[in-house]
């Protein structure tokens, strides 16, 4: 092949390559393209980095949370947003006080509410160790470490160890609680929701809201916070009849109950307001805010 054909041959190849990466570009711009490339990850990708605006994020793209914030910019900022509507429609937003954040995960809602202005101090309390070292980065990455201590322990009725299980696919849904036969057995520290405020030097009563997202642990992490719940803060957390059982469930809204009188439940479709005694015990998992 002389030169001048080895030339077109070369210019033809550069000029589909740059018509390809082109239409690659716009694809993987859009939210079908994002969802494509997401999922075509390999294992060998360990952690990725997104702008998602005001805010960086890591997270692993094998994960759930992390493939929603890839294809969509956020995970469930929204929920942030609405909960801090109806907290200062109702008086109860008491800005520069402590958030208490139990079940961290890589951050996503931590890094919302600390961009919120609202509170002074988030504790967020995180045990999966692929989890806590993604929160950390979120963290130090958006420059909030002035604001934010992550703790890396699950919170529990007893200071020692306890044994958690790793969801492989949605590391949200790790748990103490085994939730698939697939879920790898693993020890974490466990400590008492008053300790692990007094070792970070938080006093109870600059608590001014507490969100729970832990699998299924809700139950035992509330019986180590009784001085908060006897305070009535604020406390919005997952309520999921199916992890705790009917029995177990009946009892802990009773708990419940002997603390806050009413509460909204966010179901799929519609918000209730309701008496804590009157919520559902049985059923798909719901979010609550648990109100004075």
């Amino acid at each position: 092949m002389n030169d001048a054909k080895i030339f077109k041959a070369k210019f033809w190849k550069r000029s589909l390559r740059k018509m390809r990466d082109r239409i690659a570009t716009r694809l993987f711009d859009t939210r079908l393209g994002r969802d494509i490339l997401i999922s075509a990850i390999g294992p060998r990708v360990m952690a990725m980095t997104v702008d998602c605006g005001d805010h960086v994020l890591s997270f692993s793209p094998v994960d759930y949370i992390g493939r929603k914030v890839f294809r969509k910019g956020h995970f469930e900022r929204d929920h942030v947003d609405r909960l801090l509507t109806v907290l200062r429609e109702r008086g109860l937003l008491r800005k520069g006080t402590v958030l208490l954040e139990l079940g961290g995960n890589i951050g996503t809602q931590t890094v919302y509410f600390a961009l919120s202005g609202v509170y002074a101090r988030i504790v967020s309390v995180e045990p999966d160790p692929r989890n806590f070292k993604l929160l950390a980065a979120n963290i130090a990455d958006n420059h909030l470490q002035h604001v934010v201590t992550a703790v890396n322990c699950a919170a529990g009725d007893r200071d020692g160890r306890l044994d958690f299980y790793l969801n492989s696919k949605n590391h949200g849904k790790s748990s103490a609680l085994r939730q698939s036969a697939s879920d790898e057995k693993i020890s974490v520290p466990v400590r008492p929701v008053a300790e692990i405020l007094s070792d970070v030097g938080v006093d109870a009563g600059d608590v001014g809201l507490i969100w729970m997202d832990i699998e299924g642990y809700e139950p035992v992490a509330c019986r180590s916070m009784q001085a908060l719940l006897a305070r009535k803060v604020p406390l919005y957390m997952e309520f999921t009849p199916a992890f705790y059982g009917s029995a177990q469930a009946s009892t802990f809204v009773a708990e419940l109950a002997g603390y806050y009188s009413g509460c909204l439940a966010f179901f799929e479709d519609r918000v209730v307001e309701m008496k804590v005694a009157d919520l559902p015990v049985a059923g798909e998992q719901f979010d609550v805010l648990f109100l004075r």
